[in-house]
């Protein structure tokens, strides 16, 4: 049985308002995981917990001090309560929900460790009362979107429909487009079904190699959470960080498009999402 230890930064559980988890982790394009750690800085949000598993992968990274740094895997949380100004309420009028930012370098490596993982992420989500989980994921296309679309799954109706029918830019037939959601993304929902907490899942298109950054996957992220919850996000920045980094990597990438095209012919080039999604 995996064993997850889990080190609360402050002995005081945080109090907060009706918080939203939103998970963004490693995957295709790392469009979910640039999109929260978007959120944590932009925000401004302070570390909750970190997590760890004696099933973390064997391997540490070296960081910029030339000293090695452990895999991580953190929860961060953003309160809003004694905001002052006019952004402090969304556009239902009420009080603007708190958030659970759930990032790190790495997912769990096996099926009993990401479920395992996952459980205790729902338990720290219904500890502080969360109204819903949204997960986030890429998913892999043959070439590089132009304008990248969003879909959205879920594993409650009534929320699913919140998010496909308020003018969201949320694509609602995924049914036979998308495959298979993988890893934490996707369990999430499936244990969230179990564990009665309502969770939904926003994915968008990216290309689908592993050296290619989805920022633009990740700002069409960040527009469906901005206009569902209406924090404030101010996505001129990632503008021009799409601008910025997608300039070095476009060269690249053209040469790339082709060759995975070319491996993968047996999906219709643009249209087809690649199975794998996280």
């Amino acid at each position: 049985m995996t064993e997850w230890k889990i080190n609360h930064e402050t002995k005081e559980k945080i109090k907060l308002h009706q918080p939203i988890m939103i998970e963004g982790l490693p995957g295709i394009g790392n469009v979910g995981k640039i999109a929260v750690d978007f959120l944590i800085e932009e925000l401004k949000a302070k570390k909750l917990c970190s997590f760890f598993s004696y099933k973390f992968p064997h391997s540490v990274f070296i960081g910029e001090d030339n000293l090695v740094e452990m895999p991580k895997l953190e929860m961060y949380y953003k309160s809003f309560s004694g905001e002052k100004g006019k952004n402090k309420k969304n556009t239902s009028g009420k009080g603007k929900r708190d958030l659970i930012l759930l990032t790190g370098d790495i997912q769990p490596i096996d099926e009993e460790s990401c479920y395992r993982f996952c459980e205790e992420v729902l338990n720290i989500a219904k500890e502080y009362k969360c109204t819903e989980v949204v997960t986030t994921g890429g998913i892999g296309l043959q070439n590089i979107p132009e304008k990248p679309k969003v879909y959205c799954t879920s594993n409650d109706a009534q929320l699913l429909k919140s998010y496909t029918k308020n003018g969201l830019s949320v694509e609602k037939e995924i049914y036979g487009i998308v495959g298979p959601i993988m890893g934490v993304s996707g369990i999430l929902l499936s244990m969230g079904k179990r564990m009665d907490v309502k969770a939904v899942s926003l994915l968008a298109q990216t290309f689908g190699h592993p050296m290619y950054l989805g920022i633009k996957g990740a700002k069409e992220l960040l527009k469906v959470i901005d206009l569902k919850f209406n924090y404030g996000i101010d996505l001129k920045k990632m503008s021009k960080e799409i601008i910025e980094v997608e300039k070095q990597l476009m060269q690249k990438t053209k040469a790339l498009t082709s060759e995975v095209s070319k491996s993968q012919a047996g999906a219709k080039a643009g249209t087809r999402e690649v199975g794998y999604i996280g």
